[in-house]
């Protein structure tokens, strides 16, 4: 090939290679990320605290259940351990039997004994004498079966609430970690903020709460007069505002912190009325009222699933363990939306909502 001609050949591959070429990519600016409204932000920030309650009280629920658990456990092990030592000895009672009759193995029948006896009298009663202690063996015999089987079946039903008691601990570590996850979403949240948007938060939620307290109201939905507590509810109530500038803490119940639920069943508690642990509990376990019967030491629930529970304390109001990061304090009724109220001294034949 000529010169020419390969220099017209590179020239024409080099002409190509540069059409071919693809050209570089145009950098196309990405949109700037929209600013959430206080709105929004502070609809994210509430869903998060639900979703951290709602999960707090999950987790309480199975605390509950673990204690009873363990109650549980120690009573069996408590009675196994007397049925072992009734069946030591029982054992030890047959044992001494066995020996017995293996040292009177060569005796003479009582029979015998009667038709030989010069006293026949004093036979007899030696015959009563030998089937009294034949019945006693017999007695024996059947407390050691007795006892072993005892033993047995407390031993079966000790592992049993102990595999309970072991898969109740399981639950509740994932439960607590649950938690653990939906507040760390809401630090993460708010670790997002300014000043300026936490002020904002802070004052749309107020006014918010301001407005839902005044349709809630003049909507008729409580009695325009306050009804008088029971003498237990006085004492719940009392109890309670006594907490009052005490942290809240998700699952603590007292003395120092408490969450919703913590506080509302130490302050019944206190007043002599035991209650279940959990919102959710109160709900489905305690007298439902009408909100109009609403009277001080009554508990206010909240959200459709009862994830939230408050004190009412008369006029409009009730006392709260609201949330993480706050504090215990008097807040309007409506500070969320409620779901009803529950009675917790009402008498069993009182009427249910």
């Amino acid at each position: 090939m000529s010169g020419r001609l390969l220099r017209l050949v590179c020239t024409a591959a080099v002409a190509a290679g540069t059409v071919l070429a693809p050209l570089p990519a145009t950098a196309v600016p990405e949109p700037e990320p929209r600013e959430r409204s206080v709105a929004e932000l502070l609809t994210d920030l509430q869903r998060l605290y639900q979703e951290a309650e709602e999960a707090t009280e999950t987790y309480n629920a199975t605390e509950e259940q673990l204690k009873k658990q363990r109650t549980e456990v120690r009573r069996l092990d408590t009675e196994l351990s007397r049925a072992r030592l009734s069946l030591h000895d029982s054992r030890g009672a047959a044992g001494r039997l066995a020996r017995q009759q293996y040292q009177n193995s060569t005796d003479i029948s009582p029979y015998v004994r009667l038709l030989l006896a010069r006293d026949p009298q004093h036979a007899l009663d030696q015959g009563h004498v030998i089937g009294q202690l034949a019945r006693e063996r017999a007695q024996t015999v059947g407390r050691l079966t007795g006892n072993e089987h005892r033993a047995d079946e407390l031993a079966r039903k000790a592992r049993k609430a102990l595999d309970a008691q072991l898969t109740l601990a399981a639950r509740q570590k994932k439960e607590r970690d649950a938690v653990r996850n939906r507040l760390k979403d809401v630090e993460e949240l708010l670790a997002t903020l300014t000043a300026e948007q936490l002020a904002a938060l802070a004052e749309f939620e107020e006014k918010g709460v301001t407005e839902e307290q005044e349709k809630f109201m003049a909507s008729g939905a409580l009695s325009d007069h306050d009804r008088e507590p029971s003498r237990a509810g006085e004492k719940a109530v009392r109890y309670a505002v006594r907490q009052i500038g005490k942290p809240y803490e998700w699952g603590a119940e007292g003395p120092k912190t408490y969450d919703c639920s913590g506080l509302t069943s130490e302050a019944w508690g206190h007043a002599g009325t035991p209650i279940p642990r959990t919102s959710e509990e109160q709900w489905a376990q305690l007298p439902r009222i009408p909100l109009k019967q609403l009277r001080p030491g009554d508990l206010v629930i909240y959200f459709p699933k009862a994830t939230h529970v408050a004190m009412y304390m008369g006029k409009g109001k009730v006392v709260q363990a609201p949330r993480t990061g706050e504090k215990i304090r008097v807040s309007p009724i409506a500070s969320n939306p409620v779901l009803g109220a529950v009675r917790p001294d009402q008498r069993p034949s009182g009427a249910r909502g």
